[in-house]
């Protein structure tokens, strides 16, 4: 899979080059280019910014809103039986596009060995909380 590890080049989420699923006015929604399952949901803002931190407050909702409208979508038109939403920031986060954007993935029962913890593996020796944890 190629990353867009040099933030001098041109943003490829500002020069889109698949069909937008779902658009707000600040926010817009498509297919991951690289989906790990059925239905991998990219949702940006418009505005170029950086990581999800770096949105106003408007943009920040936008975006979690139309999350919200494309996990309706995705439910209808794939039937997952579960959903991953993440957001990589900067490069010690997994980051590889520099424009914000939140990773909408749809989960199937079978599609791991062992789902319990979800965004927890992104870290595998700490992908399982203690019995007694709260998390």
């Amino acid at each position: 899979m190629p990353h867009t590890t040099d933030p001098t080049k041109p943003c490829i989420f500002c020069h889109l080059d698949r069909p937008i699923l779902a658009e707000s006015e600040l926010a817009l929604a498509f297919a991951d280019a690289y989906p790990v399952s059925p239905g991998h949901t990219l949702i940006v803002p418009k505005r170029h910014v950086r990581t999800i931190f770096d949105t106003t407050p408007e943009e920040y909702a936008a975006c979690f809103a139309l999350a919200r409208e494309v996990k309706d979508l995705l439910q209808v038109r794939h039937q997952p039986q579960g959903f991953n939403l993440g957001v990589n920031c900067e490069v010690a986060g997994g980051q590889s596009v520099w424009h914000a954007h939140l990773h909408l993935i749809p989960r199937y029962t079978g599609d791991s060995d062992d789902p319990l913890g979800g965004v927890r593996n992104v870290i595998p020796r700490k992908k399982k909380p203690a019995p007694d944890s709260a998390a």
